[in-house]
């Protein structure tokens, strides 16, 4: 069976906007082949926002790659498929299911699927890519990857495609072992000569070459974010492997390999210990953190629900400490593979008892590069653990993004640390006294001076000089001092983003992190329809006076979040004693990024009016 085309469909046509799904297994080889697909249309000039979803095994389970073109640049996730690409028979009927009325299905045609498995509402187009690979190939790992350059080829022809550029990535990806690149590129030609003499191309969805994606790169924010660290300054990093904060770490490695590295002696500047658990990972970070190195550790939330201890230890005796929390689907092990925005109650107030934590919240890989960076001086001017808020959609995906770039003239906020010479002046050194009124006390790094500036760090109450206290009197004025502190930071986090609608309205939005992409796109279809929504993107915990302000301009308020219970929402509620009924709870927490429509249909369960834009 070469095609099979319904007379009755009529097709979808568009250019440069659709959605593209890929249904694999895991092992394959296939993740390659359709980042390079995706890569090609990049490098044609118009947006793509891809997306791997993967199961959290090792092999043979489904895989699905999909990938949005966007020529108008909107990269949050869309709700149905308009080319399946089907290579896995275990879920051929969903991923039927998924296909918008009038798209196109692309699989493997050499053994004859029944009529009824397929819908008459779509154009089916068959192609024999296993007989083609036994033809060709003897061996059987050859046939299997050859088979997905194969049907790049394919790809190429049906969606108009230029070869040169897909040829061209090719010669790139194989720079290393050059003897790679003429069967590549043999079999990428065997998809789309086969495609071009047998199958009807174009189809109806093409790619025309644009100037859309300008000079934005392409990267997932745990690569990021890990560059952010090198730049940041940090020297160490602790932690133990957790989907999916593992390739953070990994790629800090790679990034230290480069840039850590002294050029005369040979030797690291840097120390990587991968721990025995999340407890004694986060442990070793405040060991470096107290011994004033810069230091870190990358988790997700089972990681952060063991170190709750060890962070309320940090946040009382005042020593810095970053935390990468690449968010996924709890509770317990949940989903591990899957997004979602549920860590910011347990982040926000990790340990027991009263504490408060800095979090902060990347909206992209730019951000995360950003945010990683200036996690390190907000620790050390704080003195306090600080959480970069990531997700798995932003960890893990990469993303069309501005340029990472560094004010070379930027120099490390190490905070207050009283030098030798400060202590040799006369200078009055209590360790928890608050000598500026910010709340922030000085410290001392170990070994500063032989005979002055040295206290006991401690987890238990104690004086402003650091000795051991149970004085009611005491605790409290420390735990106040922490409070002012806190208050301090609002001024030094980032502030949140506001973006107004074009008519004045008194309906708002909240967001955060990676559900800003589908926000923006959902406030453009609202807008079309008469309805008006300024967004307000919430960058940083504790918020400060614009989040006030923001909501004490509008009457009603949806809270966006990817996460069952309305997490932010509470902290709104708690933190800025907010009545509850002036916050609509508008969640999504299936594990699947947040969509516009998603967006929409949840505004719509409160105002009938914005139905229409269903």
């Amino acid at each position: 069976m070469l095609q099979i085309v319904k007379s009755e469909v009529v097709a979808v046509a568009a250019v440069n906007d659709f959605v593209v799904k890929f249904a694999n297994v895991n092992g394959s080889g296939s993740a390659s082949a359709n980042q390079l697909f995706a890569k090609s249309i990049i490098r044609m000039g118009v947006p793509v926002a891809p997306r791997n979803i993967f199961p959290s095994n090792i092999q043979g389970l489904p895989t699905w790659y999909e990938m949005r073109v966007s020529e108008a640049g909107y990269l949050g996730a869309r709700e149905g498929t308009d080319l399946m690409v089907a290579m896995n028979p275990q879920t051929w009927d969903q991923d039927i299911a998924s296909i918008v009325p009038g798209g196109y299905l692309f699989y493997d045609s050499t053994r004859a699927i029944p009529h009824d498995k397929f819908r008459s509402d779509i154009t089916v187009i068959g192609m024999p890519l296993t007989e083609l690979c036994n033809r060709e190939y003897t061996d059987p790992r050859q046939r299997q990857l050859f088979k997905n350059i194969i049907y790049v080829g394919a790809l190429a022809a049906l969606l108009d495609i230029e070869i040169e550029v897909i040829e061209a990535l090719l010669k790139e990806q194989f720079k290393a072992k050059e003897k790679l690149i003429p069967p590549n590129i043999h079999a990428l030609h065997m998809g789309r000569d086969y495609a071009l003499q047998h199958l009807t191309c174009p189809i109806g969805l093409t790619i025309r070459r644009s100037n859309k994606v300008g000079d934005r790169i392409s990267i997932d924010g745990n690569a990021a974010a890990a560059l952010g660290a090198v730049y940041g300054g940090a020297t160490v990093a602790a932690w133990y492997p957790i989907t999916p904060s593992t390739s953070l770490v990994e790629a800090f490695t790679k990034y230290c390999g480069r840039y850590r590295v002294d050029k005369d002696a040979g030797t690291n500047n840097f120390a990587i210990v991968q721990a025995e658990d999340e407890i004694a990972s986060i442990g070793m970070v405040i060991g470096a953190g107290w011994n004033g190195a810069r230091a870190f550790t990358a988790t997700s939330g089972p990681g952060i629900s063991l170190m709750q201890e060890f962070l309320g230890l940090a946040y009382f005796a005042e020593i810095p400490a970053v935390i990468f929390d690449v968010q996924r689907a709890g509770p317990s092990t949940g989903m591990p593979t899957r997004t979602q925005q549920c860590d910011l109650l347990i982040s926000a107030y990790a340990s027991h008892g009263d504490t408060k934590h800095i979090l902060l919240f990347p909206e992209d890989p730019h951000e995360s590069f950003l945010f990683g960076a200036e996690a390190f001086d907000l620790a050390d001017r704080l003195q306090t653990p600080v959480f970069v808020m990531l997700d798995l959609d932003i960890g893990m995906n990469e993303r069309l993004c501005r340029p990472l770039v560094w004010d070379d003239s930027r120099r490390m906020d190490r905070g207050k640390v009283m030098t030798a010479a400060d202590l040799e002046s006369g200078r009055d050194f209590g360790r928890y006294l608050d000598v500026d009124g910010d709340g922030i006390p000085y410290r001392t790094y170990p070994g500063t001076h032989p005979n002055r500036g040295a206290y006991f760090t401690r987890g238990t109450s104690k004086d402003t000089r650091a000795k051991y206290t149970e004085s009611g009197a005491a605790y409290v004025e420390n735990m106040e001092r922490l409070l002012k502190k806190f208050s301090t930071a609002e001024t030094l986090v980032p502030r949140p983003q506001i973006n107004s609608a074009e008519s004045t309205t008194r309906l708002g939005a909240i967001y955060y992190g990676s559900t800003s992409a589908a926000m923006r796109e959902a406030q453009d279809i609202l807008a079309r329809h008469n309805i008006d929504v300024d967004l307000l993107r919430i960058r940083a915990f504790p918020f400060n006076d614009d989040v006030r302000n923001f909501i004490a301009a509008h009457d009603e308020i949806f809270i966006v979040e990817q996460n069952r219970d309305g997490q932010l929402r509470s902290m709104l509620i708690n933190e800025l004693e907010i009545s509850p009924a002036k916050l609509r709870k508008a969640v999504h927490f299936d594990g699947s990024p947040i969509s516009a429509s998603k967006i929409i249909e949840k505004i719509a369960g409160f105002m009938p009016a914005a139905r229409g834009a269903l």
